[in-house]
């Protein structure tokens, strides 16, 4: 066993002296060291539970035979972070959660290891760390949170977002907004709609580290105990057999997997960034192009809030994941059901009996939403690197549009532009300077988008960026744009005025203007001056590649 390092021989005698005066007994020193790596933080509502959820699984484990030693990691709350300069440290944190499991495991040789993540960055934070150390790893979700209900309706998160811009353009009064905060989240887990912290959860399944229901079993279900329970022995088992190991699940294959469910359910497109870090760290060649072709034969036959009224637990009673992959098995070429899991089984064995039990939440292949997928990458001298859009987000009449430029270089900038009026319909926002380098961080553009939408110009104005988007945003937004201004992409030489089509089916994103005016405004342009920058955010700059290689440091 790899914990052996640190436990057997007489030269570790103050190695399990050290042990025991944390607990470990005698006889625990021939069983399998467990890590337990938790993101617990009460700041966030997706984990203010994890510290319960940490007790019991370290219970499970014991039961099991194994000795846990739980550790955390930072967490941070993209909806409290946003808005402000906080939100530039959530992307960068993501490194930071996957240094900090890295060093633990590397330090202390646990034989394997259980991960509780739930929200946002900190899912594939643990898994780029998971992919470093390399023991048997299995990630155990918090679990989504329930959508709230307001007047017999769901609301969520986004519905606050949105309410603002209501409030603003004289839609609602202050006391309906009140009313809309206070129902909208109505206890811990992940935010309840189909955005980056359950997409990753939900992916996590499809790509073979975790159980069926990590994804979409409520937080607060009881199923979502039994579900711990079953992860904790089932470490117990890998930890002895020395396998699977996150370098034996994570193949090109089982990113296909991963991008093929991405596709059918309309995931985050915060999933392209990650899932490209995680197979830069993996060592396997991955481009945005293979995301097309997946795409393109991949039918979106899921739809969840903010593209739909359905949210987690809607999901989740329909079947959950395994049931979204069986529909699309199917098709030729889409699933490889070869690929092992933490299960014990393949992926073609554990989705075998699944069944989707409500047509309208999980949609037949023959009655999609489309016939390809809910992301699009597109390409062209705006994105020649490319960018990404959430199609399955898009109202159908906004899928092609050429609109005005209304430059921003800041999501500040834009925020305060779109809330004072400035844009109108026609335009196409564009928000610039807010990529990997050049924000840094890459802020999450909820704010803005939703303020779009709450304004009613969801269906006459686009917005185009080299930051990204949080999972809850729909419109015809496109994030990711690369190269970024910072590098000197095309983004960050357009003015007021000029003219940009955007062709969501055709993949394409282009500014009309000729090469010979692209010259000019790139010979007269000065050079990019960084941000005045101390502390991680500097060296993060100073690292940090662009979101075409899923922003991962070089």
């Amino acid at each position: 066993m790899n914990s052996d390092q640190v436990k057997k021989g007489f030269q570790r005698a103050p190695h399990r002296g050290l042990f025991m005066a944390t607990g470990v007994k005698r006889e625990d020193f021939d069983k399998p060291f467990i890590g337990v790596c938790n993101s617990y933080v009460d700041v966030i509502p997706g984990h203010c539970h994890l510290n319960k959820v940490g007790a019991w699984i370290k219970k499970c484990i014991r039961a099991a035979g194994g000795v846990p030693f739980e550790f955390n990691t930072i967490g941070i709350c993209d909806g409290i972070a946003m808005g402000h300069g906080g939100m530039k440290y959530s992307l960068p944190s993501r490194e930071l959660v996957a240094d900090s499991v890295e060093s633990m495991v590397k330090a202390h040789c646990f034989d394997a290891m259980i991960c509780i993540p739930n929200c946002d960055k900190i899912v594939p934070g643990m898994i780029l760390g998971a992919i470093r150390a390399n023991i048997p790893t299995i990630f155990a979700s918090g679990g989504p949170m329930k959508a709230g209900t307001l007047d017999g309706k769901a609301v969520d998160l986004i519905s606050i977002f949105e309410g603002v811009a209501q409030l603003n353009s004289g839609k609602i009064t202050e006391a309906d907004l009140e009313r809309v905060e206070s129902a909208a989240c109505p206890g811990c887990g992940s935010c309840s709609g189909m955005f980056t912290a359950n997409s990753m959860n939900c992916l996590c399944e499809a790509i073979g580290l975790a159980l069926p229901g990590n994804g979409t079993i409520l937080a607060e279900d009881k199923a979502r105990r039994k579900l711990w329970k079953k992860a904790a022995a089932r470490i117990v088992e890998m930890a002895k057999a020395e396998s699977p190991k996150p370098r034996d699940l994570i193949t090109l294959a089982s990113i296909d997997n991963a991008f093929a469910l991405d596709m059918a359910m309309g995931g985050s497109s915060n999933t392209v960034l990650h899932t490209l870090a995680i197979a830069h760290e993996a060592g396997i060649q991955y481009d945005l192009d293979r995301i097309n072709a997946i795409s393109q034969k991949c039918p979106n036959v899921c739809k969840v809030a903010p593209s739909c009224s359905y949210h987690m637990e809607d999901v989740d009673a329909a079947g959950g994941i395994p049931a979204i992959l069986k529909r699309i098995a199917g098709i030729k070429g889409l699933v490889d059901k070869s690929c092992p899991t933490v299960s014990g089984k393949t992926l073609g064995k554990m989705i075998a009996s699944a069944k989707a039990k409500n047509d309208q939440v999980i949609r037949t292949v023959e009655n999609a939403y489309s016939k390809d997928g809910g992301l699009t990458i597109m390409r062209g001298n705006l994105a020649e690197q490319g960018a990404v859009v959430k199609k399955a987000g898009v109202m159908p009449s906004m899928l092609t549009f050429e609109g005005t430029a209304i430059c921003f270089n800041s999501e500040e900038e834009a925020c305060a532009g779109i809330l004072a009026g400035k844009v109108k319909p026609g335009h196409v926002v564009v928000i610039r300077y807010e990529g990997p380098r050049g924000g840094p961080g890459m802020q999450e553009m909820l704010n803005p988008t939703s303020y779009i939408m709450g304004a009613g110009l969801g269906e006459s104005v686009a917005l185009i960026t080299d930051g990204r988007f949080s999972g809850g945003t729909r419109g015809a937004c496109i994030g990711h744009v690369s190269p970024e201004a910072a590098e000197g992409g095309l983004i960050g030489l357009l003015k007021d005025g000029d003219r940009i089509r955007i062709d969501i089916p055709g993949r394409k994103l282009e500014a009309l203007l000729d090469d010979g005016e692209v010259a000019r405004r790139r010979a007269a342009a000065p050079a990019w001056q960084p941000r005045n920058l101390s502390g991680w955010l500097r060296r993060y700059s100073l690292m940090v590649g662009n979101a075409s290689s899923g922003a991962a440091l070089m």
